[in-house]
């Protein structure tokens, strides 16, 4: 194969991946969506992102969160607002900073995110049943190297 068939065969296989992405990527809006509609009632899917990272992060300052989301601090702030009167997520004050408080999710709030999850979940190990152990963690270790921007270590 010639450089340029090389680059021509590789653009073609980018693009198949990135049709593919677009296809997961409004799949899994679809399933924050309805996630978000089963943690609370008018819910958005951003205030589900924002409720998941804290989970995710078990406490974490208002600033560290609008940074993780790339977010606005205002807007971040309005959003951990409503999760606070939704009771899924409790304010603490930070030992290591007396001037800001921590974030964290509520024992509720665990509960009733597992409770929004637990339908997906299914969905996803009966979809990947049939594949291997192997498989699965091979495919969770290339999409963290491009998702990092890494080169991925061949196995």
């Amino acid at each position: 194969m010639s450089d340029s068939e090389v680059r021509e065969a590789r653009t073609e296989a980018v693009r198949a991946l990135e049709a593919e992405f677009g296809e997961l990527i409004n799949r899994m809006r679809r399933v924050l969506a309805d996630n978000a509609q089963r943690v609370a009632p008018g819910m958005l899917p951003g205030a589900y992102k924002v409720f998941t990272t804290i989970v995710r992060r078990e406490s974490i300052t208002l600033s560290a969160l609008a940074e993780a989301q790339m977010a606005d601090k205002g807007q971040i702030s309005r959003t951990v607002r409503e999760l606070e009167e939704l009771g899924l997520i409790v304010r603490t004050p930070d030992p290591s900073d007396g001037r800001s408080s921590l974030l964290s999710p509520t024992p509720e709030g665990l509960e009733r995110l597992a409770a929004a999850r637990a339908p997906q979940e299914t969905v996803l190990l009966d979809t990947l049943e049939a594949w291997s152990v192997d498989e699965i963690r091979d495919l969770t270790r290339l999409l963290h190297a491009l998702t990092a921007g890494e080169t991925p270590e061949h196995r």
